[in-house]
């Protein structure tokens, strides 16, 4: 960049030369060493540039893809309340929009703030040189170009926040209509949505065309400046040329350096408009990386796991962030290996909260979790989750093969197990219809198979784990009873000696469980087997009797 800034300065030194020395003389000779030397300045100049370019573009680039790295590594260690607290839209967008804001700034840093500021200095230097008499004029170019850019920065600075708040209200409500849209379209709501949509869409444009209408004057007024410093160089510089004709060749020469110095100040001066907007998102980054994980977790397990599995909580409370009222209240059991525990209550009385707390997708407010005699708080990440297999309340799918999905969380595993996870998820049938069965694609999201078929995978992902801890979030709800049965049924063999966790609507698919925990209000109001809680569990005897018909409760009833 140095070599290129010093090769630009001499050209119009050189141009003063020919003028001066070579066409008022009518020396042919002059004139074709010095525009040979011209060219060569020229041509070594535009290599230097192009190395230049090409090292700021690595540069620029691989410092985006780290920050991008980077940021996304710190999105994936946040704790589901962080992720909630910046919104998943927000997270998005400052992933994309604001990542490329800074890197765009960073781009223009390595090839303009560098360069800019060499070439101003040294065209001042060269400048005074040619004709020091002149030299005020660039200070009168400079001083216009700073007031102006100043105005600029002072209307357009305050926008910039609203402007990138304004993105993520737009990227949010697209996010919501998208993943929505069947909710959207069953409700008729797409006018209303539209209407969100178009009033945040017209308030973006309407600041995008501030921010435009402000830029698009700066090309007219600098035109105006350039212009009008050579008006007034060429008119001071007339009295000069009546009296010595070789005048021209240094008012010409200082003509090119005070367009040099005035263009150097002008990328300054843009840089100063960029940088602020950029500053804005790297704040917003800045934000994300400064944030102190709620959650934080061991380098390495702390303490020997006892070797059989078991899940015991200990007068545990929980509350969300920014909440009053306890989600969870002094909830104590223990559920051992080759034991079914379930959950059971009514909606909103914390059984799904209840389960998260024990992948530490949240922490407890108070008491104590211990998975195989040993605090969950004392374990390393991955410890902790390789003992466990998740099945979420929705199936989550991840675009890629049937395959690929079952074996997400156990990557070794061969086809054979991958089968018999498939088998005892009642999944194997309909992949087996399927064109390409095990490597049939899977759209993002499990878009392109049904509900019960999301579950079902979901199912056979946690089984082909092998965990000692299985932990199902009401993941047969989108099964019907028969499928329910059946695939109760093959689990049994497969969680013989595991700890197994069961949030559950339908009393069918808990009815045989170990121990039957009841929930209401976030506390624990029912704990045994289904024939001791309908005779002593009135919350419980309700929930029954709202899912069968009088006869079938009754006959619950004798039975018990």
């Amino acid at each position: 960049m140095g070599g290129q800034t010093y090769l630009t300065l001499q050209l119009p030194a050189l141009m003063a030369e020919i003028v001066n020395n070579g066409i008022t003389a009518g020396d042919e000779t002059l004139i074709l060493n010095v525009g040979l030397k011209m060219l060569l300045f020229t041509v070594v100049a535009s290599l230097c540039a192009i190395v230049t370019h090409f090292f700021s573009a690595r540069v620029g680039a691989a410092f985006t893809r780290d920050l991008r790295s980077d940021f996304y590594k710190k999105v994936l260690s946040f704790s589901i309340a962080e992720i909630d607290n910046f919104s998943t839209a927000s997270l998005i967008n400052r992933t994309t929009n604001d990542i490329d804001q800074v890197s765009g700034a960073i781009m223009m840093m390595l090839t303009m703030m560098l360069r800019a500021p060499m070439m101003g200095l040294g065209a001042i230097i060269q400048a005074f040189q040619t004709a020091p008499d002149l030299t005020w004029t660039i200070a009168l170019g400079i001083g216009v170009i700073i007031v102006f850019t100043g105005i600029i920065m002072a209307l357009v600075i305050p926008k910039f926040k609203l402007f990138q708040k304004l993105i993520d209200r737009l990227v949010l409500i697209a996010r919501e209509n998208l993943t929505g849209l069947r909710v959207v379209r069953a409700f008729n709501k797409e006018s209303y949505e539209q209407q969100k949509f178009t009033k945040t869409n017209r308030e973006i444009t309407k600041t995008a065309i501030f921010f435009d209408r402000l830029m698009a004057l700066q090309d007219p007024l600098t035109n105006l400046v350039f212009d009008g410093i050579t008006l007034i160089i060429v008119w001071l510089s007339l009295n000069r040329l009546e009296a010595d004709i070789t005048y021209l060749g240094d008012m010409m020469a200082f003509v090119q350096y005070a367009s040099q110095v005035l263009i150097a100040f002008l990328i300054l001066t843009m840089l100063f408009v960029i940088l602020p907007r950029a500053n804005v998102s790297a704040g917003r980054l800045q934000e994300v990386f400064k944030t102190k994980n709620i959650i934080s977790w061991k380098e390495k397990t702390e303490g020997v796991p006892n070797v059989a599995p078991s899940i015991e909580f200990k007068n545990v409370d929980f509350v969300y962030s920014g909440a009053e009222e306890k989600v969870l209240s002094n909830i104590s059991f223990k559920a051992n290996a080759g034991e079914t525990t379930a959950f059971i209550g009514s909606t909103g009385s914390g059984k799904s909260t209840l389960i998260s707390l024990v992948p530490r997708f949240y922490d407890t407010t108070s008491g104590e979790i211990l998975v195989d005699g040993l605090n969950i708080k004392d374990y390393s990440s991955e410890d902790l989750m390789k003992r466990i297999g998740y099945v979420s309340q929705r199936g989550v799918l991840f675009s890629g093969t049937v395959s690929d999905n079952i074996t997400f969380g156990a990557p070794s595993i061969n086809d054979n197990d991958i089968k018999m996870s498939a088998k005892v998820a009642q999944a194997y049938e309909f992949v087996e219809k399927l064109d390409k069965k095990f490597n049939a694609h899977i759209a993002q999201g499990g878009s392109n198979v049904s509900g019960g078929q999301k579950q079902r995978l979901s199912i056979a992902r946690a089984i082909a784990k092998k965990p000692e801890i299985y932990i199902f979030d009401d993941s047969f709800s989108a099964l019907d009873m028969k499928t329910d049965k059946k695939l109760r049924e093959a689990l049994k063999p497969e969680t013989k000696d595991a700890v197994v966790l069961v949030v559950a609507q339908r009393v069918s698919t808990i009815k045989d469980a170990d121990q039957i925990i009841v929930l209401d209000g976030g506390k624990i109001v029912g704990q045994g087997k289904h024939n001791e809680l309908l005779n002593k569990c009135k919350v419980y005897r309700e929930i029954v009797k709202s899912q069968v018909s009088e006869d079938e409760f009754k006959k619950e009833l004798s039975n018990a």
